[in-house]
């Protein structure tokens, strides 16, 4: 072999190597990650029906055992998208479980009106009024005080403030209606567990970013303790995890969230703004970030079109940084923002 023809093979030989390590790294860089064993499942199903939100429970294939809490929202006075009786009757008796809830540390209802929920008087009429007493067990759970539960993340709280109530259950179901919030910027499964299960005193704690632990209403809608907006998400996340923790240690908890009637106002928003959404379905999950996540991408995937308009919901998530609730527990390790979603009917 003579020597010009060595440099001809040698040339393409390192040819051949530089293509090839150009491939390599291009196709490194492109590689979607893995989806492991320990993705945390979110179970979709576009059927919002009594019967369905039976089966996503099921799909779950975690049993509800013990005296079971059932946490969601019973809807402000004249709110008309709250979860109905008559969506939630048959999980309700599948599991046994009573509705449970917490007072409001805002408002102050005429006598004649009645329709808040700020103290036990007021809010059990609310209940009764919107059709949940006497088809279901309901119980208040600061009614008689508030206890503390620890918290991981002491970043903002001490501890969590709930209803003292709470422990005489061993596993919770939280049932989330999905919606915006005009504070955390959306309400789902993360404030739930945070906000809905703190007692007056709690909600309070985690508003201030744990300036305030005992609710002084004078004071407590001041900029003086209203003020750290990522601080307010990041307690709601560290309460989030707190409860959490709590069932995880009895029998268990999980997750189910129903979008439906999606305001960008809050089901504790007495006359919320119109609904511009069109219902999708029902997501459950294991995991409560991922299934927050689940849904806050279902929204921003949505088309705008006459009927169905998610321009809203997006800006108010979007003006409350609401999406950094969903970091800081992932943060924490309360869950995992990664999913696999589960579409039912496929």
């Amino acid at each position: 072999m003579n020597s010009n023809m060595k440099k001809l093979m040698i040339m393409a030989a390192a040819a051949t190597m530089i293509m090839s390590g150009c491939a390599q790294k291009k196709e490194t860089a492109q590689a979607v990650p893995v989806e492991s064993e320990n993705t945390p499942k979110v179970y979709l199903t576009r059927e919002i029906t009594p019967e369905s939100l039976v089966k996503i429970y099921q799909a779950l294939g975690v049993k509800a055992e013990g005296r079971v809490a059932v946490k969601m929202s019973t809807g402000e006075g004249s709110n008309p998208n709250y979860l109905k009786p008559e969506l939630i009757k048959n999980l309700i008796n599948e599991v046994d479980g009573t509705i449970v809830e917490c007072n409001t540390a805002y408002g102050n209802a005429p006598a004649d009106r009645q329709d808040e929920r700020n103290n036990s008087e007021n809010h059990w009429k609310v209940i009764e009024r919107h059709g949940f007493t006497p088809a279901f067990r309901v119980d208040i759970m600061d009614e008689e005080g508030d206890m503390k539960i620890p918290v991981q993340d002491t970043s903002h709280l001490k501890y969590d403030i709930v209803g003292s109530h709470m422990a005489n259950y061993d596993f919770m179901i939280a049932l989330n209606h999905f919606k915006g919030h005009p504070m955390g910027g959306y309400g789902g499964a993360l404030k739930s567990l945070s906000i809905g299960c703190g007692s007056r005193n709690g909600k309070a704690y985690i508003h201030s970013a744990g300036k305030m632990e005992v609710l002084d209403m004078a004071k407590l809608w001041t900029p003086e303790y209203i003020g750290d907006q990522d601080g307010f998400l990041e307690s709601m996340a560290a309460a989030a995890q707190a409860v959490t923790d709590y069932f995880r240690a009895r029998k268990g908890i999980v997750y189910i969230s129903v979008m439906n009637n999606m305001s960008i106002d809050c089901d504790c928003v007495d006359h919320p703004e119109p609904v511009k959404l069109e219902d999708y379905g029902i997501l459950a999950s294991t995991d409560p970030v991922a299934l927050d996540q689940a849904c806050i991408d279902i929204i921003n995937n949505q088309q705008v079109t006459a009927k169905n308009d998610p321009t809203d919901l997006l800006n108010r998530i979007d003006k409350q940084h609401g999406i950094h609730t969903i970091e800081h527990a992932a943060k924490i390790g309360l869950g995992s923002r990664e999913y696999k979603l589960i579409e039912m009917e496929r």
